[in-house]
């Protein structure tokens, strides 16, 4: 009897599983953090446990372990690919920007809001501040990884519109709190007292960023200087 054709003697799901596999294994430290941060933000890092990102993932605990030694490191990802990992672009945009310091505060807090405040990851911040205590080890990675890097580019911010003559000399130890203290604050009102508030009583993020600008311009801006309109 002859043999059939050598194209006939693997079957196309044969032929295709490997590929599949493949790219089932790259995608797996993605998925993995996506899981962590779903289960940080609704848990907290305390509640979370490790065979529960592992199973919203679709893998076993082993297979994290493989990606991820220790929930702590498991964090320190999240943190990284979520907002740490941002930086990099931040300050690229801060370097190209050519408009009035003004615009570039309010460009800085609406980006910020933007690819933070409106994602999954706005929840950290909470979750570190209500954990620090706990896990000091967390709170010094994200002093290290965010807010050390943070508060360099809001300086840089700050201190280019004292150069340009567009701010009035200013505290910057302290300035540099002013805008992120606004941030905090929504962060705060999203993951604690919004979901518990009725509609009439919940705020307009971009309309309290647009707020807080407006009212940080007119206490940094030079004499003769008026805030950019929004």
């Amino acid at each position: 009897m002859p043999l059939p054709p050598a194209s006939d003697t693997t079957t196309p799901a044969e032929s295709g599983a490997p590929q599949r596999r493949s790219r089932r294994k790259e995608a797996r430290p993605g998925e993995l953090l996506e899981a962590a941060l779903t289960l940080f933000v609704e848990k907290g890092f305390a509640a979370t446990r490790v065979e529960e990102v592992a199973a919203r993932a679709g893998v076993s605990k082993g297979t994290l372990f493989l990606y991820f030694p220790s929930k702590e490191e498991l964090f320190k990802a999240v943190v990284r690919e979520t907002i740490a990992g941002r930086f990099t672009e931040w300050n690229e945009e801060f370097e190209r920007f050519s408009g009035d310091s003004a615009e570039l505060v309010r460009y800085c807090m609406h980006s910020w809001w933007e690819r933070i405040g409106m994602t999954p990851a706005s929840g950290i911040t909470k979750l570190v501040m209500s954990e620090a205590g706990q896990f000091p080890e967390i709170a010094a990675f994200y002093q290290q990884e965010v807010i050390e890097p943070g508060h360099d580019l809001i300086r840089r911010i700050l201190q280019r519109g004292v150069d340009r003559g567009d701010f009035r000399p200013l505290p910057m130890e302290y300035a540099v709190y002013s805008l992120i203290a606004p941030m905090i604050f929504l962060l705060m009102w999203k993951h604690a007292m919004a979901p518990c508030c009725p509609a009439t009583a919940q705020i307009d993020p971009i309309g309290f960023i647009d707020a807080q600008v407006d009212l940080l311009l007119a206490g940094m801006l030079a004499p003769n200087t008026s805030p950019t309109p929004v």
